[in-house]
């Protein structure tokens, strides 16, 4: 009969009495903190508040359960350990420059009737390193299969690999995990396989390492690869449209990996080949309507040899006039246009004299009505001598 009235009992003890109990909200005399994360190398701050603190100090102490602060008082003695607040209802510390042997639970406690303590597990994020790629052969023919391998240590938890080339992703193979000799980090591993083409010389392939601890920050390894393929060729004229007379190019412009060494040119029904060099352009120094056919040029490297082909139709000379024509009838145009100008200087001239000449006839002519005949005058005088008996005098 003991046992079950002895439930009760232990129940309550349970609840009120054990230091379990202490952790119930309403005791207002129980710290509390909050669990931390903080990458290696970095700060943390630890923090313990308490609302009754009942006339004792607040305490931190390390996993090791060695005691860090006593109140305002240093009780390890440990440079990186700070004291950033003390109050009767607060305690802070800041550990800087923080291992990965610094993690664990760390322990507030305030000595009351009982005891009461609160945990803070400060978690360690371990920084992965650079990645590094391996596998890659000095260069690729196209078509060609390839492996590639990513590996990154010091992460912790694991890091996360990912490939891709310029902004293509690749699906590489799942990461592998594994733990380093410390116990604590991790060490990650991936591989991708692909088929390389002609378009992938000089393509970066990249590796990245994905991490909580970057913090969004870019850390990768990129590695260049190139590809040998074989070439092609087109032929472009220099002129474009070419007429008789003119000094006709035909480039042959290779392209491949590694570049054309070799160009040799033919023409259809022509034997032997026109010519063979390193240089990729064809001269006509003077075009003839002979001349007109279709052209070959085959670009060759160690890669192999590519033909291409061209149409050429020799134009009849160029109805544009040349240079010194056209120098002469601009010559021609300013000597015209003067003379137009002379001309028609030359026509407002003569209206203004003939104008002005009419007007001087106008006025000579009325100044004749106007004045008195000389022989009239002349004659009345000679009567007036005869006719003396009247004795008048004329005057003029």
């Amino acid at each position: 009969m003991g046992g079950p009235s002895a439930l009760p009992l232990l129940l309550l003890l349970a609840c009120c009495g054990a230091p379990g109990g202490a952790n119930l909200s309403q005791d207002d005399s129980q710290p509390w903190t909050s669990d931390e994360t903080v990458v290696a190398g970095g700060t943390v701050v630890l923090k313990c508040q308490v609302k009754d603190h009942e006339d004792s100090s607040l305490q931190w102490s390390n996993p090791a359960q060695q005691t860090l602060y006593f109140g305002e008082k240093r009780a390890l003695r440990d440079n990186r350990i700070q004291l950033v607040r003390s109050t009767p209802h607060e305690l802070s510390i800041s550990i800087s420059n923080v291992a990965l042997a610094d993690e664990g639970e760390y322990t507030c406690s305030i000595f009351t009737m009982p005891v009461r303590t609160a945990k803070s597990l400060v978690t360690v994020l371990g920084i992965p390193q650079k990645p590094i790629i391996t596998g890659y052969k000095s260069s690729l023919r196209e078509k060609e299969t390839t492996t590639l391998n990513c590996q990154s240590s010091g992460s912790k938890p694991a890091a996360q690999l990912t490939w891709r080339k310029g902004d293509q992703e690749l699906h590489g193979e799942p990461t592998r995990v594994q733990e380093d000799p410390n116990g604590k980090t991790f060490t990650v591993s991936s591989a991708v396989t692909f088929q390389v083409s002609r378009e992938d010389d000089g393509a970066d392939i990249v590796c990245s390492v994905n991490h909580e601890s970057l913090k969004g920050a870019d850390r990768s390894t990129s590695q260049r690869i190139e590809v040998l393929y074989t070439p092609t060729a087109k032929i472009r004229p220099d002129p474009p449209h070419p007429r008789e007379g003119q000094k006709l190019l035909l480039h042959c412009e290779g392209r491949g990996n590694p570049v054309p060494q070799q160009y040799l040119w033919e023409k259809e029904g022509s034997v032997p080949p026109l010519k063979m060099t390193q240089e990729s352009a064809l001269i006509f120094p003077f075009l003839n309507k002979s001349d007109s056919g279709t052209y070959g040029c085959t670009a060759t490297s160690n890669m192999g040899s590519y033909k291409a082909y061209y149409t050429l139709n020799v134009n009849d000379p160029s109805p544009v006039p040349s240079s010194s024509s056209t120098y002469h009838a601009v010559i021609g145009g300013v000597v015209a246009f003067i003379v137009f100008l002379l001309l028609i200087l030359l026509i407002f001239l003569g209206h203004y004299l003939i104008r002005h000449k009419g007007t001087y006839l106008t006025h000579e002519a009325k100044g004749s009505d106007d004045a008195p005949d000389a022989d009239t005058a002349i004659i009345n005088a000679e009567g007036g001598q005869s006719g003396g008996d009247d004795k008048k005098e004329y005057f003029i």
